[in-house]
């Protein structure tokens, strides 16, 4: 019988506003969603707002005094102010919107490559990252550390799955111009210890970047507390639609950093000789936006306010303390990563026995459960264990403890299956 957890949210009643979570998969079998890592479902509020956009205020943002464009322009930049108070940002112009957490990423590796002193990135300098990094918060450095001739240098992973900083004096130098780390591993689920990151980091002068893609939708996230120069998140893991991510910076940096996309929005005067551009954030966001997108959003946030996030995460660590003692008791079963619920977040990483994870995902599927199967785009995580890729179940406000029991039951069929 699946127990009653302590500080569990009414999942059930959540769960009715996930059109999605009702569906019935492979011959009437219940959707059994475990794959919120990789993306989050959406509620009927958010595809409500975005319906709504589409069929009263559609039109292009900062360009027209009729009242469409009027509208939408107030709806487009009234989300900025709501992921500004979400994230408590100190001003809602430190917020750009991007296309998702990538394109934040590469924004700043970028603004840093052709950035003036202080802070140019070049081939005196040096880039910090993690082995644990998402490819997203990899690729940009290596490309820059390719284009300036800039050292790209890295912490390494303990055999638990934790960041070994035991060398952080070594690895974070008066060389270091940018430290740039996952808040919550995306494959190992491992939260890292930003505190002692960014103090090393402030220490030697050097830039924080904080990718929060796997926690902004989990947990409390306060820019202000976190002390980063830089947080980058999604929208499409937080109950947004795709399309849309989030730069947060701070103010005088954004200030001093030379805009990567050039176009309309961004430009306060254009001649045939030399163009001015507009302060932050419309600097960063050339082009016509994801108006829709922010829109959706913005609804998002309202959403999980009006639950609260120290409640979301208080549910998903009871969810999560919940799988991982299950998932003990399938025999062959590992767990990459922490075993522990303590400094973890909601997406566990296993391996089953000598049965490929590709195939424990195809079996499971046909059971209507839903998992991601592969390297995660964190290949390196892979390497450092020795594994060619893993299953991962990602939880999230809706997971229910007998959606846990269901993929224990699960997997118990796939060792059968492959006996």
């Amino acid at each position: 019988m699946t127990p009653q957890l302590p500080g569990l949210l009414d999942a059930e009643a959540i769960r009715k506003d996930f059109p999605v979570l009702d569906r019935l998969v492979h011959d009437g079998k219940k959707l059994v969603y475990l794959d919120n890592a990789a993306t989050s479902q959406k509620p009927r509020q958010v595809l409500d707002a975005l319906s709504e956009y589409y069929e009263r205020y559609n039109a292009n943002v900062h360009r027209g005094v009729h009242t469409l464009a009027e509208e939408a322009t107030a709806l487009y930049e009234g989300a900025r102010d709501k992921i500004a108070a979400f994230i408590n940002a100190p001003s809602r112009d430190e917020v750009i919107f991007t296309k998702n957490a990538s394109e934040s990423l590469n924004l700043v590796a970028n603004m840093l490559g052709w950035a003036d002193e202080p802070y140019r990135v070049d081939s005196d300098t040096e880039i910090v990252i993690t082995e644990m990094e998402h490819h997203s918060n990899i690729v940009p450095w290596q490309l820059l550390s390719q284009r300036t001739g800039a050292k790209l240098k890295w912490f390494g992973l303990t055999d638990d799955g934790r960041l070994d900083l035991s060398d952080i004096e070594q690895v974070i130098t008066e060389k270091t111009k940018i430290v740039s780390f996952t808040l919550v591993s995306n494959i190992l689920g491992t939260v890292n210890p930003v505190e002692a990151l960014v103090r090393r980091a402030q220490e030697v002068g050097a830039l924080v970047l904080i990718d929060a893609s796997q926690a902004a939708p989990h947990m409390v996230l306060d820019v202000q507390a976190l002390q980063a120069d830089f947080v980058a998140f999604t929208g499409h893991k937080m109950l947004g639609p795709t399309g849309i991510g989030v730069l947060w910076g701070r103010q005088e940096l954004l200030e001093d950093l030379p805009p990567f996309l050039g176009g309309g929005e961004m430009i306060e005067t254009v001649s045939m000789h030399e163009s001015t551009y507009a302060p932050a954030p419309h600097k960063f966001e050339a082009g016509t936006p994801p108006i829709a997108q922010a829109v959706g959003l913005g609804a998002a946030v309202d959403y999980l306010s009006a639950i609260g996030m120290d409640r979301i995460a208080a549910h998903e660590h009871a969810i999560t303390e919940y799988a991982l003692r299950r998932l003990k008791e399938v025999p062959g079963l590992k767990i990459i990563g922490p075993d522990t619920p303590e400094g973890r977040g909601s997406a566990i990483s296993f391996t089953l026995g000598d049965i490929h994870p590709h195939d424990v995902g195809q079996v499971l599927d046909e059971q209507g459960i839903a998992v991601r199967v592969g390297h995660h785009c964190a290949r390196p995580v892979c390497l450092r264990y020795g594994i060619p890729a893993t299953t991962r179940a990602s939880f999230y406000l809706y997971s229910t403890p007998a959606e846990v029991d269901a993929l224990v039951e699960g997997l118990e069929h796939v060792r059968n299956f492959f006996g």
